[in-house]
């Protein structure tokens, strides 16, 4: 989303920034970025900075909008662990318009996608994108 014009229709809703925290309430990294599909316009993965020592080596990874258990003002909590999001497909920008790459991904968190603009996503509150909140635009 950072290299597009779109906006979050309401600032305060924009998770980037965010701590995220895993299953075990272990803080995994930070939320970088947001992918959103141009069709629907909602967010459908988090772009997690992770790992590496004072921003050296740190990584990068999708994680998909549905592993998502709940968004606070500050953290954004997934029901993985942070063994598994780092043991998944790493980020590669050379392969955002595969689809094969998102499946890859969603097989690796065990999701489907929420495939039906206005579709339910499981557990989010507050996350740009999800029914009842304003999309980006």
């Amino acid at each position: 989303m950072s290299d597009t014009s779109q906006l979050i229709a309401d600032p305060a809703l924009d998770v980037r920034g965010r701590a995220v925290i895993d299953s075990g309430a272990e803080k995994i990294g930070t939320v970088a970025d947001l992918l959103v599909d141009t069709t629907t316009s909602h967010v459908r993965f988090l772009r997690v900075e992770h790992g590496g020592v004072l921003g050296f080596g740190a990584q990068s990874s999708f994680i998909p909008v549905e592993a998502i258990a709940r968004v606070t003002e500050d953290e954004v909590y997934v029901s993985s662990s942070k063994d598994h999001v780092a043991g998944g497909p790493g980020y590669d920008p050379d392969l955002v318009d595969h689809r094969e790459y998102y499946e890859k991904i969603y097989g690796h968190y065990g999701h489907v996608p929420v495939a039906q603009p206005g579709s339910m996503y499981p557990g989010l509150t507050g996350l740009p994108g999800s029914p009842g909140l304003p999309p980006v635009r």
